[in-house]
């Protein structure tokens, strides 16, 4: 028997969200990333977030991924009332511009606490962030870039949609060069995304 796909909203990154980003920031969910960041990598990721969910100008936008009560009325949004104590922020997600291969396109990447995985809230919020992505008009190609190694988040990727173009090899952390896969997601207006799976119960 399947279980019901998660709900989820993507709310703007806000300067409330650091504590956030210092939960993601646990070892195991780092562990593709070449490790936990110092609390001063932190600090200025979290000023990159906050700066990038204020931009108008088709940078991107970076968000914290809240999952809303199951029973809820679908189709609400951050404007609306909703259950507060039955919300919690289980992740992170978002799109930015990025310079790739000679051309301009968009990048996006994503994490889901621990607790939190294998109940399709990546999914979803990757479904979510496609349109948003979509939406700006700005370029063409949205990419994503996992190690060769995550498992998960190339099966993602490939649930999400998105085309493996091969492996690669990026920058990420600064410094450091990582074996990735490059997947590559078309962007142009009236192109659909695949439907997010729904988890398969325990």
């Amino acid at each position: 028997m399947e279980s019901e796909a998660p709900r989820i909203r993507l709310d703007p990154w806000s300067e409330g969200d650091l504590g956030l980003l210092r939960a993601m920031n646990a070892p195991e969910l780092m562990s593709h990333l070449g490790g936990p960041e110092t609390e001063e990598q932190l600090l200025t990721r979290h000023r990159r977030y906050v700066d990038l969910s204020a931009d108008r100008t088709g940078r991107g936008r970076m968000f914290r991924i809240v999952l809303l009560p199951a029973d809820g009325t679908p189709g609400e949004t951050a404007g609306e009332a909703v259950e507060e104590a039955a919300e919690e922020a289980v992740g992170t997600i978002g799109f930015w511009e990025q310079t790739w291969q000679g051309r301009r396109i968009y990048e996006t990447g994503w994490g889901v606490l621990a607790a939190h995985q294998g109940r399709g809230i990546a999914a979803a919020a990757a479904a979510a962030v496609v349109e948003k992505a979509r939406a700006e008009g700005a370029y063409r190609s949205l990419h994503a870039f996992p190690s060769v190694d995550n498992r998960s988040s190339n099966a993602l990727c490939r649930r999400a949609g998105f085309s493996l173009l091969g492996p690669c090899e990026v920058e990420f952390p600064k410094g450091r060069l990582m074996r990735a896969n490059d997947w590559r997601l078309d962007l142009t207006p009236g192109k659909t995304l695949a439907r997010p799976p729904r988890p398969m119960a325990s």
